[in-house]
């Protein structure tokens, strides 16, 4: 039986899991060797988006945490759990919304915090997929905003990857874990073709991160539970 999302017991739980999946990130993303290129856009504040494709969440909850940095989450028990972890890694808190619950309402808010100076920090293909597909959301903010879009490139040698539609990435205990940060991508205030810029941003994140996976010399894994060695 699912808790009622009002009640103590179902509130305890989210605290829970969000402690413990805090407490796991660090202590294992603390024995991980992280390199980077390029510019790294969570430093600054400003007008300042940053995108990284879902796959790459873990490594980013670990890679950006403590900067305050808002990241959108589904309206789902899953975003709430997503939250709870991410704000015990000093994360802002979570924006709430998707492309198709509480899109618009989403939108607003995050082009008020952007506008503010909170870094933002998309995973455009989320909350459900498809893997590797820009939403316009992010591409609508940054019109909105003339904020600097960054895409953001992960990989990492050894790691896991699950079978989830995002083909999440794990990197092992002491793995080596590369960040590539592309150049600003920026789009029209009045752009009348949100779809060119999506598909613009997905060029631009699969070019980063394949440069991110060759600095490492990582090929990609096919299957559940296959090493991304």
């Amino acid at each position: 039986m699912r808790l009622p999302r009002d009640s103590r017991r179902y509130r305890a739980w989210i605290a829970f899991v969000g402690f413990a999946g805090a407490l796991f990130i660090r202590a294992l993303g603390s024995t991980w060797r992280i390199t980077s290129e390029g510019a790294d856009p969570f430093t600054e504040r400003g007008t300042v988006v940053g995108a990284v494709w879902h796959q790459g969440l873990l490594v980013a909850a670990y890679r950006f945490r403590g900067r305050g940095v808002a990241v959108p989450v589904s309206q789902s028990r899953d975003g709430e759990l997503i939250d709870s972890v991410l704000r015990r890694l000093g994360f802002a808190p979570s924006p709430r919304g998707s492309s198709s619950r509480g899109g618009s309402a989403l939108l607003r808010s995050l082009i008020r915090l952007t506008r503010q100076g909170t870094v933002v920090a998309v995973l455009p293909d989320g909350p459900r997929g498809p893997a590797r597909q820009a939403k316009p959301g992010v591409v609508a903010l940054t019109a909105a905003t003339g904020a600097e879009l960054i895409p953001v490139g992960i990989a990492a040698r050894p790691a896991f990857r699950f079978g989830s539609w995002d083909r999440a990435l794990l990197p092992l205990p002491f793995a080596r874990v590369h960040c590539r940060y592309g150049a600003p991508l920026r789009v029209p205030k009045k752009s009348d073709d949100l779809e060119a810029h999506c598909r613009a941003l997905e060029a631009a994140l699969d070019r980063e991160t394949g440069i991110a996976e060759r600095a490492l010399g990582v090929q990609a894994a096919t299957a559940f539970g296959d090493p991304h060695a």
